[in-house]
């Protein structure tokens, strides 16, 4: 049996049910195929539930502070099974959510694995899909138009595979049923140092390895090296530009063992368990790519600024493509192709205007370009920061670490990139990501009235440096 829609998506993830729900919007019929759990990785191994985690990190440090606000609590003890619990009851309730909406729109959802067929009898061009289903049966889905959705898994080390016991992955760790004594984490991207901030959080000793010469090493060199320095006085040990020599993983029925090559140097590590958290691989075999005339480039689907493959009706979106492997990407990439299939006018998504977030304590969060990058692509740039310790939110929050910088060209004014680490700036940057969007000018923010008191005064404040003029700095 085969069934005719005008989209087919593969994969229930934040790209694929965005692009469904706005497909429906538009009068599409739609129909969308997920082998797992609708929401996808970052509703049920990312962004949210290690975000509630991270919240539950930020409780725990707050009750232990709390004499320093008046507040007396008495001794403070952690529970990890019921911030666990907490955390699947924001997932399921989320999930149930974006059920509710694929009812809402009248889409079809197919729970099965979705692949790709060349040209056959159900239709003269690839990318009929066929989808085994949960229940054994197969069903034919013909679509005038296909998004590929698939989404990412976790790259392990090249030759040290995830067990799920003591050489784990972003998705097992969420899993614990126990903290651990202590833990070595590969790699201080963003994932690696959220974990390691809830982790020391938690009491858990901690160690990151880090190949780049910095942590963070997409974030701006100020940025980073303030994180790096505020989770060290927190006791995170950090080695960077330093390699995990895989030949000396040694894992034993107490823990791991290895040895980390730095600066000509040699380091043994010892730890309980350790997390590998170095990316990201696409979601690209088994769906069927061998049957089309879609072309891959460094294992990511290649697409045009519209998610448009090779073959001109089969779309793809998110983590599938590489590029910015965030969940707000993915949503917006589904929105842009939706409206390319329907030949709607619509802009593709512009990297520089991408915000970016670590939701690690403190948080840190950027959008445009770095200084590294402005001046590298040939500007004169000038430069504003400023510091939390000087905002009064900051202060009567007892937070005051961090700062804000602006970077703008120095001959136009045009703004090039806002970067922010202290409290609360996974908030704050979306003004700064407006700013940007809307081509706007240091100036402008400088002269945009900020309440007060407020944390986004020291946007304000850092635009107005930019030029000299900060008042309260």
């Amino acid at each position: 049996m085969a069934e005719n829609y005008d989209l087919v998506i593969v994969g229930g993830g934040i790209g694929g049910y965005v692009s469904a729900i706005r497909a429906a919007q538009e009068g599409l019929k739609t129909a969308l195929v997920e082998q797992g759990l609708l929401g996808g990785t970052c509703l049920h191994k990312g962004c949210i539930p290690s975000k509630a985690l991270l919240r539950s990190a930020e409780v725990l440090r707050t009750a232990k502070e709390a004499s320093v606000f008046g507040v007396a609590t008495g001794p403070v003890a952690f529970d990890f099974a019921a911030a666990q619990k907490r955390k699947q009851e924001i997932v399921d309730q989320l999930a149930q959510g974006v059920k509710a909406l694929m009812s809402k729109g009248k889409i079809d959802v197919y729970e099965g694995r979705g692949r790709m067929l060349g040209p056959s009898i159900f239709s003269p061009s690839p990318g009929t899909i066929s989808v085994d289903l949960a229940d054994g049966d197969n069903q034919m889905l013909i679509g005038k138009n296909v998004i590929l959705a698939t989404g990412s898994v976790p790259r392990p080390l090249p030759h040290t595979p995830f067990d799920g016991k003591q050489i784990l992955s972003s998705d097992d760790v969420l899993q614990l049923k126990e903290l651990p004594a202590s833990m070595v984490i590969v790699g201080g991207g963003v994932i690696g140092i959220e974990w390691a901030s809830m982790l020391v959080d938690f009491g858990v000793s901690v160690t990151v390895v880090e190949a780049s010469k910095t942590i963070l090493p997409t974030a701006d060199q100020a940025v980073a090296a303030e994180m790096e320095k505020q989770l060290k006085a927190r006791g995170v040990v950090f080695y960077t530009n330093a390699q995990l020599d895989e030949q000396t993983v040694a894992t034993t029925s107490s823990g791991i063992k290895a040895t980390v090559h730095q600066n000509q140097e040699e380091h043994s590590i010892e730890a309980e368990k350790m997390l590998v958290a170095i990316g990201r691989v696409a979601n690209v075999s088994d769906i069927g790519i061998d049957n089309t005339d879609i072309a891959l480039a460094h294992g990511c689907i290649a697409v045009n600024e519209y998610g448009q493959t090779k073959e001109s009706h089969i779309y793809a979106v998110g983590d599938c493509v590489g590029g910015l492997q965030l969940a707000h990407v993915a949503a917006h990439e589904g929105i842009v192709a939706v409206s390319h299939i329907i030949g709607k006018q619509v802009e593709p998504v512009d990297p520089l205007a991408v915000p970016s977030c670590v939701y690690s304590f403190p948080e840190a969060a950027q959008v445009g370009m770095t200084e590294t990058q402005a001046k590298e692509a040939g500007h004169a740039v000038k430069i504003g920061t400023f510091p939390f310790a000087m905002n009064g939110k900051a202060l009567i929050h007892g937070e005051a670490g961090g700062f804000v910088k602006l970077i703008s060209d120095k001959d136009t004014s045009d703004l090039l990139g806002v970067h922010i680490i202290g409290t609360h700036a996974t908030d704050l940057i979306s003004e700064a990501a407006l700013a940007k969007f809307l081509d706007a000018a240091d100036f402008e923010l400088a002269e945009t009235i900020h309440p007060h008191p407020t944390l986004a005064e020291a946007i304000g404040e850092a635009a107005l440096a930019v030029d000299g003029y900060a008042i309260h700095k």
